[in-house]
């Protein structure tokens, strides 16, 4: 199997004050893994067809326009103990029509952030940063992978690491100004998406001074994934009597194109023939667009299978509220 896609990112921008939605993360994490060293240029195009065969979403045209024009217009702030910025990621967002393009034009102030590297960046698999629901985990699996080789993050300011999280805003208003609300809202629901989809174990501590709660520190550990995130082909599977091997090859990889990744469950429909089939019939079908609506793909394809009934859970295209 290929190795998971990497993102590479500065620390400044892991660090950096700004709030972003699940899918305006989804569409930046996607952007920065496209990047490559020494190149110069600032156009970069974003095939939306390839991000939703990696999150298995569906995106709506409208709803990716407001995002855009949203990332567009937010600041990312960015402090050292040398200076203060306020950066904008983007120069212009074309949306090429009828080719599922969108080309996003990089500002020249972002661009030190983005290519000089050196051994200042953050890496962490694409694959979990996009599974990850919460724009909270969005934000917190990078900076816990920032730190993943020392086993411990170093101790956030609370106040500090909610305006990085966007959880107070420039007014100062505070989404969760209680403990209880950052806890629940926030921490515990990052904490156990990242445990469940990344390679990393992560825990926290809230240490008080005084009275009142001033610092928050993560506990960062390897693991190995219950369930492996691939990107590529899944190979490897032997083919059911009366099916060549290129077909069960091409039905794993609809399954990972649409997040069937489930170990048990891969091997399961890989080695039933009809399965195989089915998926085969399947893909077809998403390229003709039969199943445009489907809500998820997954659970479709599961219904069709007869393995479990289809979840019912919010549209893709609508906005998220963590």
């Amino acid at each position: 199997m290929e190795k998971e896609l990497e993102v590479r990112q500065h620390n400044a921008l892991t660090n950096a004050r700004y709030e972003y939605t699940q899918l305006q993360l989804d569409l930046l994490f996607f952007i920065i893994s496209k990047l490559r060293k020494g190149e110069t240029d600032t156009v970069y195009k974003l095939d939306i067809m390839e991000l939703s065969s990696l999150t298995g979403k569906r995106y709506n045209g409208a709803y990716l326009q407001k995002a855009t024009a949203d990332m567009g217009s937010r600041m990312l702030e960015v402090e050292d103990a040398n200076e203060y910025q306020q950066l904008w990621m983007f120069q212009r967002i074309r949306y090429l029509k009828g080719q599922g393009i969108i080309e996003f034009d990089l500002t020249k102030h972002v661009l030190p952030y983005l290519f000089e590297l050196k051994n200042n960046f953050t890496s962490y698999a694409l694959a979990a940063a996009l599974r990850l629901t919460s724009k909270y985990a969005k934000r917190i699996y990078p900076l816990c992978s920032q730190w993943k080789d020392l086993g411990e993050t170093k101790k956030y300011d609370i106040e500090e690491f909610k305006r990085m999280l966007g959880l107070i805003d420039e007014k100062g208003n505070d989404k969760v100004e209680r403990v209880s609300d950052l806890k629940s809202k926030v921490l515990d629901i990052a904490v156990k998406q990242i445990n469940e989809h990344t390679e990393l174990h992560v825990s926290y501590k809230l240490e008080k001074k005084g009275k009142a709660f001033k610092n928050i520190i993560f506990t960062v550990k390897p693991q190995a994934l219950a369930e492996t995130i691939p990107f590529e082909l899944v190979q490897g599977a032997a083919a059911p009597a009366g099916l060549q091997q290129h077909q069960v090859d091409n039905a794993g990889r609809l399954l990972a194109q649409i997040g069937i990744i489930t170990p048990t469950l891969v091997a399961t429909i890989l080695g039933n023939a009809a399965h195989v089939a089915a998926c085969n019939k399947f893909a077809h079908d998403i390229k003709t667009g039969k199943h445009a609506k489907a809500h998820s793909l997954s659970g479709l394809l599961l219904t069709v299978l007869g393995i479990k009934k289809a979840n019912s859970g919010p549209l893709f295209d609508k906005p998220d509220k963590a």
